[in-house]
């Protein structure tokens, strides 16, 4: 009687420290690393982000293009107005200016390299920091889109 005491005793702390520690886990999920982008409207890959943080800034940049048939591999943003034009967008920072606010990235802003537009940016980290969900929106988050990026590494 008292040895199957003392094994659900130990098993019960067993729960609790895997508890803790998958508490633990949670809290320290990073969108740094390489993020695959998913074409809207086709549902296929469309390049690789590195995603870093700089200080307290998070900033992505592409390292990657998958083309689509007939497109060039090595695009320049023809679209992109200012020290953006015209450079390649293998590269080239899309993503900037975030900073972690509790459980959700703000204040930043993402480029659309195809439309050259400059978004406001949130992102936040999903099913368990497998995905980032990467809003671009105008004036108030509801005028957007979100984009389900799937962690690469």
């Amino acid at each position: 009687m008292i040895s199957r005491f003392f094994s659900i005793v130990a098993l019960q702390i067993i729960i609790v420290a895997f508890l803790a520690g998958s508490a633990a886990f949670a809290t320290d999920l990073s969108p740094v690393g390489l993020w695959k982008t998913i074409d809207d409207h086709t549902g296929k890959p469309r390049g690789l982000v590195r995603v870093m943080q700089v200080r307290e800034e998070y900033r992505g940049k592409v390292e990657k293009i998958f083309p689509k048939p007939g497109e060039d591999p090595n695009p320049k943003c023809e679209k992109c107005a200012g020290e953006k034009h015209d450079q390649p967008v293998i590269g080239m920072t899309i993503l900037w200016g975030l900073t972690k606010q509790g459980d959700e990235y703000h204040g930043g802003e993402i480029l659309d390299p195809e439309n050259g537009k400059v978004y406001r940016a949130k992102m936040t980290l999903e099913d368990g920091g497998r995905q980032l969900h990467v809003r671009g929106f105008i004036g108030f988050s509801l005028l957007g889109r979100t984009q389900i990026w799937l962690r690469e590494e």
